[in-house]
């Protein structure tokens, strides 16, 4: 019978073996980059990539680009453990996410685990790969969590790409919330008759400056940062409709109740300085990320095995006010992992270099091993078992707890 060492190599094997198919994969998603919810082509390579390597594959699951590939036992038999892929782009810009690397690093690992599957001379559990469209604004893994995507899930892991030496197994994120805000004021001839006009573009600066003189009271751990994405029509027409856009972030989702209130008083004091009337909602809830332990500690393991040196505790401290995603929500519903590794850039993220580093052959290395130690996670939980996995579930419970209360 194969030892757990052993699958693990079958695995990396399988990896290897599939490297130039992988690589042509996230070249076909990184030469055409499409924006939130119209990943149509990524939906089809990836659905396509996986059902030629033998997983049961559904596409449009849930969401028109998203998708479910399984492969090992029946419905509700043995283990089910999930690795995603990202696959949406920046506008403008492209993959500076690298989420064409995200979905070469999650359908590579998910070959590695179902070779492992096939070798183990017994039955060990089920592997899901999951398509999750509409990272980049728009939550997709949210609304999968709505239709219940994970309600049969166990755990449920990915890799993210970074710039150079940003290895770690367990980053931060935090939560975040976009706000929209609509001021109406009156329309009015600019030069003829100014005085006869409300003036919304004024309340929609003045909402923007308020932002800016209370980032002086914010917390070093929260961020807010916006943009005016409706500015009037004319020059000289006095603006009677303005719209602008914040992004909120802070550690944790109890900090944020206490952002969205000041944000809003923010709003309220410009639309009442300027005379105008205002309209806002708040949408896309990503809540912060909660790395299980057990789960980060094994992908190091097995990550050490390949040489990949991580960052240390001073170091990992300077990414504490990070970014967001809603895999963070997905933590939130089952024990996962979200690490970060390295490519060779400089150059951080959202950036028209980083979508330069993401389609090189350097991107290449790197996306491999991960999805490797991903695979490699997998199986060390698959082949511990049942027991293994109430460890990790009540690590979990206990997160949860902690989380809800901070």
């Amino acid at each position: 019978m194969a030892t757990r060492e052993s699958l693990k190599t079958i695995a990396s094997e399988v990896i290897d073996k599939a490297s130039t198919d992988l690589n042509e994969l996230s070249q076909e998603i990184w030469k055409n980059p499409e924006l939130n919810f119209n990943e149509h082509h990524a939906h089809k390579v990836l659905t396509d990539f996986l059902e030629k390597y033998g997983f049961d594959v559904e596409r449009h699951y849930l969401l028109d680009t998203a998708f479910r590939a399984t492969y090992g036992g029946s419905s509700g038999g043995g283990l089910n453990v999930c690795v995603i892929c990202e696959y949406d782009a920046l506008p403008d810009i492209g993959h500076a996410c690298g989420h064409n690397l995200i979905a070469e690093c999650g359908a590579g690992a998910g070959l590695g685990i179902k070779a492992a599957l096939e070798a183990a001379g017994k039955p060990l559990g089920r592997v899901t790969v999951l398509g999750t469209p509409a990272e980049e604004g728009g939550g997709g893994k949210v609304h999968l969590i709505d239709g219940g995507a994970f309600k049969d899930i166990d755990l449920a892991m990915m890799c993210h790409p970074m710039e150079r030496d940003i290895n770690t197994p367990s980053p931060p994120a935090l939560a975040m919330i976009e706000f929209y805000v609509t001021f109406y004021g009156k329309a009015a001839h600019a030069s003829y008759a100014p005085w006869e006009g409300i003036n919304a573009l004024d309340a929609a600066v003045m909402f923007y400056q308020n932002m800016s003189v209370m980032r002086q009271q914010l917390k070093p751990t929260w961020r807010v940062h916006g943009v005016i994405t409706n500015g009037g029509a004319k020059p000289n027409i006095i603006p009677e409709k303005t719209e602008v856009c914040f992004y909120l972030r802070t550690p944790t989702s109890m900090e944020l109740e206490d952002l969205k209130t000041k944000t809003i008083t923010c709003a309220e004091g410009a639309a009442k300085s300027t005379g105008c009337k205002l309209e806002y909602k708040f949408e896309s809830l990503m809540l912060n990320l909660i790395n299980n332990k057990t789960l980060a500690e094994l992908f190091a393991e097995n990550a050490k095995t390949f040489g990949v040196k991580f960052m240390s505790k001073k170091e990992e401290e300077k990414l504490a006010a990070n970014g967001s995603t809603d895999m963070g929500n997905v933590t939130y519903e089952v024990p996962g992992i979200h690490p970060f590794f390295g490519l060779q850039t400089d150059i951080a993220c959202h950036t028209r270099e980083f979508t330069d580093a993401t389609g090189s052959m350097e991107a290449q290395e790197p996306t491999l091993t991960n999805a490797k130690c991903l695979a490699m996670t997998a199986i060390d939980v698959l082949c511990r078992g049942e027991e293994f996995m109430k460890q990790i579930r009540q690590e979990f419970k206990e997160d949860l707890k902690m989380n809800k209360s901070c």
